[in-house]
């Protein structure tokens, strides 16, 4: 890009913020629009609700509601279905979201390793990261097989009970990892699930010292995942990769040959996207 491309017209350059950009308070934020997003955001959560259900579920009032959703609707941001009169996230949302997956290599430069850790595995292989205390997906290449798992891009998992997640925890420094695991409850998915932190944190000192984690139908039953840690370019884990498929093809014997792939599959986006690994 031109350098001159930032300069305004007065020669000054052009500033992203404005110089009261650390301000958060009531002047400089605009409240209706806060309140829109936290329709859209509930929406995005609970998808298929009835308006009077949205209003009471949020605490909001219905007329309120209904005006951001028509609101938001013009932008094709939420449908409504007529028939069974709900409301839903619509398509400007996924494009949103795209966009914003394509603004980073590292989902770019996943895609070639994504799908060779799949061709060389026979499993599905995902690509996710942390956002607020839980596991992000952001791309995923299917198996061929049948029974397939299946985390489209936009899931969100909990972090203690995947395989990604407990990759990434693995790797955090004590104050984050602290703050993450205290920050959501240990819900039990399944007989498997780790619900103890003590049990946790032991899990993830074992996960350290082989360098992959494993999910071993913690979240669902009869699937098993394994993952490893991708690291940026300050040595610091910025995603995880993971195969994961049902114990019938991922089973005990199969761990040491795909926990191999995996590993190699991390230390490649690692490095293709300038990372770096922790000494």
């Amino acid at each position: 890009m031109d350098s001159q491309d930032n300069l305004s017209s007065t020669g000054r350059r052009a500033r992203g913020r404005p110089r009261d950009w650390d301000d958060k308070t009531s002047q400089n934020t605009i409240k209706s629009l806060d309140r829109a997003m936290e329709v859209f955001e509930f929406l995005s959560e609970a998808q298929g609700k009835a308006l009077t259900t949205i209003a009471t579920e949020m605490g909001q009032a219905p007329a309120t509601v209904y005006r951001v959703l028509v609101t938001l609707e013009g932008r094709g941001l939420v449908e409504f279905d007529a028939v069974e009169q709900i409301w839903h996230i619509g398509p400007t949302a996924f494009v949103i979201g795209s966009r914003f997956l394509r603004r980073t290599s590292l989902v770019d430069r996943a895609r070639p390793v994504l799908r060779k850790l799949m061709e060389n595995t026979g499993e599905t292989a995902n690509l996710g990261a942390e956002r607020d205390g839980s596991v992000l997906f952001l791309s995923q290449v299917e198996t061929h097989s049948n029974i397939r798992a299946f985390f489209p891009p936009g899931s969100l998992s909990p972090m203690h009970a995947s395989g990604i997640g407990k990759a990434l925890l693995a790797e955090m420094d004590a104050g984050h990892l602290e703050r993450t695991i205290d920050g959501a409850p240990l819900t039990a998915f399944t007989l498997h699930t780790i619900t103890d932190k003590d049990a946790l944190l032991a899990d993830l000192e074992t996960t350290r010292d082989r360098g992959y984690a494993l999910d071993g139908e913690e979240k669902n039953l009869g699937m098993r995942c394994i993952a490893a840690t991708v690291f940026d370019v300050n040595a610091e884990p910025v995603a995880g990769i993971s195969v994961s498929g049902p114990t019938s093809r991922v089973g005990a014997n199969d761990i040491p040959r795909l926990s191999l792939a995996v590993i190699d599959a991390a230390r490649e986006l690692t490095a293709a996207i300038g990372g770096i690994r922790p000494r």
